[in-house]
């Protein structure tokens, strides 16, 4: 007999004896509390033809859904082990939040990492390990060119792009204030600058995105006065154009219509409680020449703010026209972020996240060598931008080319996230990525700012020391000889190795 057949039988046996009984003995009709809704769930189960498992299961078929449902805190908590987990593993979540918090980040008993496991990397030590450091645990590196007017000194490790809207409010509040308080900057994302960027006065990098949220025409063309009014405020230090980013290069930024709220509807220039999808390109320019024109005019408009752009590398060529535009016209971005694909997003097609777009380190490595190809890199600053946790993080990035990093789920982490993967859903349970203000209420501005730069604070003072251990001094001075990766059991390859350095102004001859 199948299980729907039992329950059948069952409810009506149930039925039965209660009536049965409740000819002699009245109270047993109070089990009818109980059993009257199972009994009720049972039939609509029956009834209806959505669920097949429910169908043939009634009752105990909902038991799959629910297990469905609470599986990601089951495997976080209970199944997998401390370097297993994903997109960032325990040990990586107990570092931001230990540092966050400003207690003891050291660990015992050696390394739970797999030493001879091919992609294992580590950092070369030297003998003669520099002893102040600490003095330079925070040092700055000055973003503008020859035609800058406003160069910004910038911290080495800063908040990368998240918009309002894709977090809440006092995500976005607390950020701001903890970057205002650690001296460092705050990257609006795509979603413009709304009130909560600017309130705590912390420096700004000004995101614009394909949507042009902020500085659009009602059509969502770019509106160069809008946008003039915005740039030169005092908290904008740089503008940032977002050609695409590591989570979904090519696709355009995705706000479901549930966080879509009046008041951000307001603050991008769109229809509220709407999908709102930025387009995957640019309708301000389509060439290579076209994005110089467009850095100058911005360059121009922002009275002479650093201007770079952002993207994650796809095709190498389009990039390789990119500086040969640089230099047909005399026209260079103030900085370029690379991003890459293993790069977070609040919301993404699966295909995008896990198949498009070039890791960070192989990106680097090429956008890196290519503005040295070009003789380009002396006037450019590289930012950089994927899944940046830690001090060796930030120095095998430095070590392959870039200036400065930003980091984007470290920075969420130290907010209090703890990875329940319900970005795209409004139901943060921590109030971080959400629009319900009753999800967002248990997240204190006050104590969260301090988290944050917390963890900027001992992140960097972790990468001073770290340097340090391998005599070097200045990050500037880290080189791709620091760093090495195991590639098998038996072989082992300096970054040098896989990633060989090229002669500078090779590509002009």
């Amino acid at each position: 007999m199948k299980v729907r057949e039992k329950f059948i039988v069952i409810s009506i046996l149930i039925l039965v004896v209660i009536g049965f009984i409740s000819i002699s003995w009245k109270p047993i009709l109070w089990s009818l509390v109980f059993f009257g809704p199972l009994i009720l769930v049972g039939v609509y189960d029956i009834v209806q033809k959505k669920h097949t498992i429910i169908n043939n299961f009634p009752i105990i078929g909902h038991g799959r859904y629910l297990l469905e449902n609470i599986r990601p805190e089951i495997m976080q908590y209970f199944v997998e082990t401390d370097t297993e987990g994903r997109p960032i593993n325990r040990v990586f979540r107990s570092l931001v939040y230990q540092r966050a918090k400003k207690t003891n980040d050291t660990v015992p008993f050696g390394t739970q990492m797999d030493v001879y496991k091919a992609g294992y990397e580590w950092l070369d030590h030297s003998m003669y390990a520099c002893n102040d450091n600490d003095k330079n645990a925070h040092p700055r590196i000055i973003v503008g060119g020859e035609n800058c007017k406003k160069p910004y000194s910038a911290s080495l490790l800063n908040i990368s792009a998240m918009s309002f809207g894709s977090l809440s409010q006092n995500a976005i509040l607390a950020l701001n204030k903890g970057a205002k308080k650690g001296g460092f900057a705050h990257n609006t994302g795509e979603g413009g600058l709304s009130p909560y960027h600017l309130e705590n006065g912390g420096d700004l990098i000004w995101q614009i995105g394909t949507g042009y949220f902020g500085c659009r025409t009602k059509e969502g063309a770019f509106c160069k006065d809008t946008f003039a009014k915005k740039a030169t405020l005092e908290n904008v230090k740089m503008i940032e154009i977002k050609i695409s980013q590591g989570a979904k290069p090519g696709h355009g930024g995705i706000l479901p219509a549930v966080k879509n709220t009046k008041e951000i509807a307001s603050i991008r220039g769109v229809v509220a409680h709407t999908n709102v999808l930025s387009p995957p390109s640019h309708s301000a320019f389509s060439s290579a020449k076209g994005l110089m024109n467009f850095i100058q005019l911005l360059r121009e408009k922002s009275e002479g703010k650093p201007i770079g752009f952002k993207l994650c590398v796809g095709k190498k060529q389009e990039f390789i026209d990119l500086c040969k535009a640089m230099i047909s016209t005399g026209i260079k971005p103030d900085f370029i972020t690379v991003d890459g694909g293993e790069g977070g997003t609040g919301a993404a097609p699966v295909e995008f996240s896990n198949s498009i777009g070039m890791p960070l380190r192989d990106a680097l490595a090429f956008v890196y060598d290519t503005l040295v190809g070009f003789n380009l890199k002396k006037d450019i600053k590289i930012i950089a931008s994927g899944k940046i946790i830690s001090g060796f993080h930030i120095a095998r990035i430095i070590a392959l080319g870039a200036d400065m990093v930003n980091s984007a789920r470290a920075m969420m982490l130290s907010l209090g996230c703890i990875q329940a993967l319900e970005c795209n859903k409004n139901t943060c349970p921590v109030g971080v990525a959400t629009q319900s203000k009753s999800l967002m209420k248990g997240l204190n501005v006050a104590d969260k700012s301090e988290r944050v730069a917390n963890f900027h604070k001992e992140t960097l003072l972790s990468f001073s020391e770290l340097i340090a251990a391998a005599g070097v001094a200045n990050p500037a001075d880290l080189k791709r000889k620091h760093i090495n990766r195991r590639v098998n059991m038996n072989t082992v390859l300096k970054y040098d190795d896989i990633f060989p350095y090229i002669e500078e102004g090779s590509f002009l001859k």
